[in-house]
């Protein structure tokens, strides 16, 4: 992957209460081409992304007085930076401590120790799947009471604009562009998150919950085909059990 694929002027903020691990990735990742600001009083971290303004974070777990996953929520509920990607670094390697990263909306999860390339394509990754959503061809996409706007990155449900995630919008997105399609897990994770098959396919799962839960009355759109995956209905079942 060429290091040109992402501007240098994207901004990263790393939030770890370890000077080793931020000293890492603030030369790490100035190396390639980033501006990147560290912060290691976790309870500081949403003040300077205020001001910073990041196009990423990355975030630790595991911190005093003020965790990852807090700081996640924060961010989430701040209109500045709701729509900001979060990395989560950790040692907390469990599964469901990564269930519970990509729930309060984390878009990765990364587990100590690790490596810095890895790191870095993640990155890259993240902030390249966003650029392309900032491009994408004007377009609408309609089901129900759902109205994606491609050119305006907006998704809005009987009116009302829903606050999704850049990669909740990206998944809704390809759901809904091949309609009736069934899709697998491997297959979104690839077109989704640009993962190789071995990433963890609970991943898939989790924002399909998420982002059914911010469908409210229009998430049966979206239907689980056991076993395989996931498809955009070409008609609703309730709809169907109305005629």
């Amino acid at each position: 992957m060429s290091d040109k694929t992402i501007p240098s002027a994207k901004k990263i903020l790393v939030v770890d209460d370890e000077t080793d691990v931020t000293d890492l990735l603030v030369y790490t990742l100035k190396a390639k081409g980033f501006t990147v600001e560290a912060v290691n009083d976790p309870s500081r971290s949403i003040g300077i992304a205020r001001t910073f303004l990041p196009d990423l974070v990355i975030l630790d777990v595991m911190m005093p007085d003020l965790n990852g996953i807090q700081i996640c929520r924060m961010l989430r509920a701040d209109a500045k930076l709701k729509k900001v990607p979060v990395i989560f670094l950790t040692a907390k390697a469990e599964e469901s401590d990564r269930i519970q990263g990509l729930e309060v909306g984390a878009d990765d999860y990364i587990c100590k120790p690790f490596s810095t390339k890895e790191l870095v394509l993640r990155v890259q990754t993240i902030l390249r799947r966003l650029n392309e959503g900032l491009v994408e061809v004007p377009r609408l996409i309609t089901a129900g009471q759902i109205v994606l706007d491609g050119e305006r990155h907006i998704v809005s449900v009987a009116g009302e604009v829903v606050d999704l995630t850049a990669t909740e919008f990206k998944l809704l997105r390809l759901l809904m562009e091949r309609r009736g399609r069934v899709q697998t897990r491997e297959h979104l994770l690839i077109n989704v998150w640009n993962y190789e098959t071995e990433i963890e396919t609970r991943t898939v799962d989790t924002h399909v919950r998420r982002l059914r839960e911010k469908l409210a009355g229009e998430a049966d759109w979206i239907e689980t085909i056991r076993g395989v995956g996931y498809r955009f209905a070409e008609r609703r079942a309730s709809d169907i059990a109305d005629t």
